[in-house]
């Protein structure tokens, strides 16, 4: 790459060229990228065949890179200061970050792709652990990384399945796909309207005049750690007790009929994934027609059930979706990914903005004593590639 071009890209993207540079004294033949989510609406039902919302940021995971002509692969982790190194005839389980490009890898290899190695520098700016997929985006940037040295067809929905067996089966979080879809199929500007039942994804732009800001809260949570796998089987035997292969199968009326063959929680559960599905298209129409205070009415109301019935907020996010709704400009704040800490999304008044993050900020400061990160959200593009050499 020239100077120029090089300097053309996002810091996040100069550092991860420098960083190759400087590691293997050489340019990098690719330059790949993969971004991070936003959920507007629509969780914990994408492993429920539901409806979800998600928009692609404008933060996401980089990686430098060229072929090695072998069958091994390395790769550096620039924020981390960290190298991975894994044998693609025999991948072996471990722990930590690398686990993702080794899932992906062996997910490739299992949807008959032949894959050859590489070596490269990985870097990102999407945070960890804020509810804002920075593993999806990682698997997604790795696969693209493949697709780059091997050679095989690129399809949105295959990539996205690959990166989502890669989490469930190899690193064991029982996420559904609408992390890796939206990082590898998003269009800039736009949301996407996701069934995750056919996998058909539709574009949905933004009411006129609104901004996305994610609240980035502090706290931290984890798919293989939390109570996100606990959901998820609470929700599979709630379908399993109302008589429907998932609850995307059942309205609704089905759950009151059937409501004295549950628990109390596996009531409430899918309570909330019923009518979550439910918000989710309609919050969808409502983008689709410009109403910014009925979207985010619905937005309030997705919060309320992720706290009351699925119980995957903590005092954090609960805290932070009040201090958003206290200020002028906001439409709604609802918290946003897997819940259990975290980020809260708001939909806000575009002319808002520029004082919404400071006040949010400073009243989430005074009552908890944490300073939050918030960060202007635009609609960005999917998993790419950014240049490659001829």
């Amino acid at each position: 790459m020239s100077a120029s071009e090089v300097g053309a890209l996002p810091v996040v993207g100069q550092r991860v060229v420098a960083a190759f540079r400087e590691r293997f004294g050489a340019e990098p033949t690719a330059l790949v990228r993969a971004p991070g989510r936003v959920n507007l609406i629509g969780e914990h039902t994408d492993y429920n065949d539901g409806f979800v919302l998600p928009m692609a940021i404008d933060r996401a995971v980089w990686i430098a890179l060229r072929p090695t002509g072998s069958r091994r692969v390395m790769v550096h982790a620039d924020d981390l200061a960290e190298l991975a190194e894994f044998d693609l005839d025999a991948l072996e389980r471990g722990t930590g970050w690398a686990e993702y490009l080794k899932g992906v890898a062996w997910a490739l290899g299992e949807a008959g792709h032949a894959l050859k190695g590489w070596e490269g520098v990985v870097g990102g700016d999407v945070p960890l652990g804020a509810g804002l997929s920075s593993s999806a985006a990682l698997e997604l940037a790795t696969a693209r990384a493949f697709f780059e040295t091997s050679g095989f067809e690129w399809d949105h929905v295959s990539m996205a399945r690959v990166g989502m067996r890669a989490e469930n089966e190899w690193v064991g979080a029982n996420t559904g796909i609408m992390d890796q879809l939206i990082s590898v199929a998003a269009v800039e500007g736009h949301a996407l309207l996701i069934d995750c039942l056919s996998l058909t994804h539709t574009p949905v732009a933004l009411p006129p005049g609104t901004a996305v800001v994610v609240l980035d809260t502090m706290t931290r949570h984890s798919h293989t750690d939390s109570g996100y796998n606990e959901r998820r089987a609470q929700c599979e035997e709630a379908a399993r007790l109302l008589g429907v292969d998932s609850l995307r199968d059942a309205t609704l009326e089905d759950l009151e009929r059937g409501k004295a063959k549950l628990t109390d929680v596996l009531y409430r559960r899918a309570r909330h994934v019923l009518s979550e599905n439910r918000r989710t298209v309609e919050a969808a129409t409502a983008m689709y027609r410009g109403r910014a205070e009925e979207t985010g009415r619905f937005m309030d109301a997705s919060h309320a059930s992720l706290r009351d019935d699925f119980e995957v907020t903590n005092d954090a996010l609960d805290v932070m979706v009040e201090c958003a709704r206290a200020q002028p400009g906001c439409y709604g704040a609802r918290m946003t990914g897997g819940g259990f800490g975290g980020s809260v999304v708001a939909l806000v008044d575009s002319s808002a903005v520029e004082g919404f993050s400071g006040a949010v900020a400073d009243r989430y400061r005074t009552k908890t004593g944490v300073s939050p990160d918030t960060h202007v959200c635009r609609a960005s593009a999917g998993a790419g590639t950014v240049f490659r050499l001829p």
